[in-house]
């Protein structure tokens, strides 16, 4: 069956721009396990589609990023029009450059790996480029440990894409991993703990609410002259009733039904004690840690790191924002570059995102007022060239 998808794959005409995979995405079966110690889909479950924190961390980087404009370079010339920023604009006939780039960036920061496909390279650069999933790709290695190949796999379907070639049809994008040499790794194992602290609480302070927020304490046998001691019948009873009823957070604070000289002993201490709110609030600047993101730009109480929200939004550009930017464009640059062995480069417009606007007007400040430079060398400062609008 493999064998007759793969042939029919190949017997399209070349004219009919569609990716490769397009006929193994219409079957939907498990995805294939994560490569990572934690497993990806249970880290995609539990710290994106059920954390709000870890939620509005993937949101807010791959929504920057995607928004950041892009600039073409090549032999010190700034392109305003090129075939590889079309490319980009128009990825594909269902999506357009912001949203290629945010299933890009979301891919990888939720499991440090993001892959792009190129379609219909038969003649310069692609007619189309497609984000794939990171969970249903696997990459060969080869013997000397290079990928030779990957394979997209939906259930029983797979497709393999072949590396040998000197136009690569897969550009696999990773963070960087200490001690794998094939995945990167996602900011969502490295905050796997803190997201775990964060959902529990969370699920705790839901339950006790759920159940009058009565605290746990002691259970007293006082017996008919209060020394009396139970027997192993009404012990076991006991122990599995308390057990079964009142452990774990789904029965936290459960009233409790005494009978037969039993009596209770409040011994626990209250949700405000506890301080809940203060664990809950803790783990989740740990988690936006993790993903680069200032709690402050998050809205997360406890945090003074930085004097106002203009300063804290600059360093989330600064130190997260561009640094991201900048390796996947430039990683799209030398892959589309090979396609058509021409050199050129592609970076963020540092002077079109608001969030720089002041830092970039006290260099162009600076700059422009130093005399001693030429209009050549201040240009190539601020990261200008000779504008050409058609490339």
């Amino acid at each position: 069956m493999v064998l007759q998808f793969l042939k029919s794959a190949k017997a399209e005409p070349a004219e009919h721009k569609a990716s490769a995979v397009a006929p193994v995405v219409s079957f939907h079966g498990a995805g294939r396990p994560a490569w990572s110690p934690r497993d990806l889909g249970s880290l995609t479950k539990n710290g994106f589609a059920s954390n709000p924190v870890g939620f509005r961390c993937v949101k807010m980087i791959a929504e920057a990023v995607a928004a950041v404009p892009i600039k073409l370079k090549s032999d010190g010339s700034v392109f305003s029009a090129h075939p590889a920023l079309d490319l980009l604009k128009r990825p594909n006939a269902i999506q357009g450059q912001a949203d290629l780039w945010e299933s890009l960036i979301g891919h990888l920061l939720l499991s440090g790996n993001a892959y792009l496909e190129a379609a219909q390279t038969d003649e310069g650069l692609p007619k189309e480029l497609y984000v794939l999933r990171s969970d249903r790709m696997r990459v060969i290695p080869g013997q000397d440990g290079w990928p030779i190949g990957y394979e997209y796999a939906v259930g029983a379907k797979k497709h393999r894409f072949d590396m040998t070639g000197h136009v690569k049809p897969i550009l696999h994008i990773k963070s960087f991993h200490p001690s794998d040499d094939h995945y990167g790794l996602s900011p969502l194992q490295a905050a796997a703990t803190a997201l775990d602290v964060h959902s529990s609480a969370a699920n705790w302070s839901k339950a006790l609410l759920d159940n009058a927020a009565r605290p746990s304490g002691a259970i007293i046998y006082k017996g008919v002259d209060g020394h009396a001691t139970m027997g192993n019948d009404q012990y076991d009873r006991l122990v599995s009733e308390i057990e079964n009823n009142h452990q774990g957070a789904r029965n936290a604070g459960r009233p409790m039904l005494l009978e037969g000289g039993l009596d209770w002993k409040q011994m626990g201490f209250s949700p405000s004690d506890m301080e809940f709110q203060k664990t809950k609030e803790s783990a989740a600047r740990e988690i936006a840690l993790a993903f680069g993101v200032p709690p402050m730009v998050l809205g997360l109480p406890g945090d003074n790191t930085y004097s106002n929200f203009q300063e804290a939004n600059r360093a989330f550009y600064r130190q997260t924002i561009l640094p991201l930017a900048s390796k996947v464009s430039h990683s799209i640059a030398n892959w589309l570059g090979e396609f058509t062995g021409e050199d050129f480069s592609l970076g963020p417009d540092l002077d079109a995102i608001p969030a720089l606007a002041t830092e970039r007007e006290a260099q162009w400040s600076r700059i422009s007022n130093a005399d001693f430079l030429s209009d050549s060398e201040k240009r190539a400062l601020l990261g200008l060239g000779q504008e050409i609008a058609q490339g």
